[in-house]
């Protein structure tokens, strides 16, 4: 298919993705969508590299042999959301499906948001997404409540009119550190009335292996800037909703207070022991205290003094109020 005659038809749906630093699994998430039971001119796919370093580009994206429109944005390393406002920029479908780049579509994707879409009107369309540890041995594509999520606008696999999310003001651009993004958004279009509804044959498969201990602290660091984005979205919307999704509530909030003091964070830390490849704990106990300290380390960065932060409520792109 040629650019020229891509240009002729506007594609039902656009698929958006932003990557940083995926060598190891793009190739297979492209290959997935390339793949696709709906027919290669009814959709397009844009992609926005966030400034990857690892070979992204050099070994994988100079390769690609896309079946359908594609377009590749590179940018510097500017934050998710910067990323996604971009895809919605060049996006041409009448509607958009926003994935990671950590997921493997189902040969049906497409066709499935397409047909929910012609179903109804201006709604959000959340697909499911399965947790596998590798992409060659997959489990059934078959909903269950273990794949149950109940996030208004979750962006591994949901879908709404594209007119629709640029008239709510697409992404907030100040979320630049990890997390809470995409459920702003969510908010946002949820305070518009735009219904949320489970498409339950919309199927991905999520790449989630078991964290190897190289990776606990990491896990940790990245949970204190979700923290940081969840204190963010609090004070931009400061809804009972969010104080509920990001754990800004009294009883939690002291709990965490009561453990530091009595030092299981520090118990957890020795058991997880980041870094260390053998320390005489059983692996499975140390993910899970690790994954516990990574927690402790969220609601510990909640706290953190925010007189100085940013106000978020002032007016910006992406805040109609």
């Amino acid at each position: 298919m040629t650019a020229a005659s891509a240009e002729l038809r506007r594609p039902l749906i656009t698929v958006q993705l932003c990557t940083y630093n995926r060598r190891a699994l793009l190739g297979r998430v492209l290959e997935a969508l390339f793949h696709q039971d709906l027919d290669p001119n009814d959709y397009e796919i844009v992609l926005v590299d966030d400034g990857s370093n690892d070979g992204t580009y050099e070994e994988i994206l100079r390769h690609v042999r896309p079946t359908c429109a594609f377009q590749l944005v590179r940018q510097r390393n500017a934050g998710l959301a910067r990323g996604r406002n971009v895809g919605i920029e060049r996006a041409r479908g009448e509607i958009i499906l926003f994935m990671d780049d950590d997921v493997l579509a189902t040969s049906n994707l497409l066709s499935t948001h397409v047909r929910f879409h012609r179903e109804h009107q201006r709604t959000i369309c959340r697909g499911v997404a399965i947790n596998v540890e590798s992409f060659d041995n997959l489990p059934p594509p078959t909903y269950s409540l273990r794949n149950y999520s109940g996030a208004y606008f979750w962006t591994t696999n949901v879908s709404a009119p594209l007119a629709l999310i640029r008239e709510t003001g697409n992404f907030d651009e100040r979320f630049r550190e990890y997390g809470w993004e995409d459920l702003e958004l969510g908010f946002r279009l949820r305070r518009k009335g735009v219904p949320s509804l489970l498409a339950r044959d919309a199927v991905v498969y999520h790449f989630k292996p078991p964290l190897v201990p190289a990776q606990f602290a990491r896990a940790a660091r990245q949970a204190r800037a979700q923290a940081r984005t969840a204190r963010q979205f609090f004070a931009k919307h400061p809804h009972w909703r969010i104080g509920l999704a990001t754990g800004q509530i009294a009883p939690l909030l002291w709990w965490s207070t009561v453990a530091r003091r009595a030092g299981w964070p520090a118990v957890l830390e020795r058991i997880a022991s980041p870094g260390q490849d053998q320390n005489g704990w059983p692996m499975g106990l140390r993910r899970w205290a690790a994954e516990r300290f990574a927690r402790s380390e969220y609601f510990d960065e909640l706290k953190v003094d925010t007189r100085s932060a940013v106000d978020t409520r002032s007016t910006a792109p992406g805040d109609p109020s």
